[in-house]
């Protein structure tokens, strides 16, 4: 009996160890390294929401994204403020034309608006890694340059660099303008009746093929 009440112990001990380290550590990851994280970068001059334990700015994020989705836009409208709303409230008031971040999570994402500091970033693919992680079947089924780093990022850059230069852009413009042209006839005609809701995702992936086979041959 007294063998036995000691091994409880024992095991109970063991348990008790084992909860208090992975509790410090979930402790430190949501809440010390963040904060550490937050007062580091405010030092360094960047402004961001103060961080939120656990979920940062996520649940803002999702509010934010739901209201602007239930909200009408026209084609005048500005599309920023309706896909990414809470990003494009954070430029305006933290960015500023400057760089800004904020929270996924525990973890501070930097948005970068200067345009030196975007050149840096590009230039410098060995330092900045892009995250891992993701389906790895997509992965295999679908390599190009958003998955490629080091020297397969830059050997893939070079080959596509080409085809985005400002006077290879201008001369596609015809395309552009009969295919969106195309488009924009097809929702008048849809609203020449009456008004109506068009559900205009199947119709901006059309866009996208027509423009691609246009300017594949132009």
């Amino acid at each position: 009996m007294e063998l036995s009440f000691s091994m409880i112990n024992t095991v109970v001990c063991v348990v008790g160890v084992i909860v208090m380290i992975y509790g410090w550590r979930f402790f430190k990851w949501v809440w010390l390294k963040p904060k550490k994280m937050d007062k580091f970068l405010r030092e360094q001059g960047l402004n961001g929401n103060p961080y939120k334990f656990l979920y940062g700015d996520m649940k803002e994020m999702v509010q934010m994204t739901a209201d602007a989705k239930l909200k009408p836009i026209n084609l005048t409208d500005d599309i920023v403020p309706r896909i990414m709303p809470f990003l494009y409230n954070s430029a305006k008031t933290y960015g500023k034309g400057k760089n800004f971040y904020t929270w996924m999570g525990p973890r501070p994402m930097m948005h970068i608006t200067e345009p030196a500091l975007i050149r840096e970033v590009l230039n410098n693919y060995s330092q900045f890694q892009k995250l891992k992680g993701g389906n790895p079947l997509i992965k295999l089924l679908a390599r190009g340059i958003v998955d490629a780093e080091d020297d397969q990022w830059a050997k893939h850059r070079k080959i596509i660099n080409p085809a985005f230069h400002v006077e290879k852009l201008k001369s596609m413009l015809p395309a552009f303008y009969i295919s969106c042209s195309e488009m924009i006839n097809k929702w008048e005609e849809l609203t020449k009746e009456r008004s109506c809701e068009v559900d205009v995702y199947p119709h901006l992936e059309t866009f996208t093929s027509d423009v691609i086979s246009r300017t594949a041959f132009w």
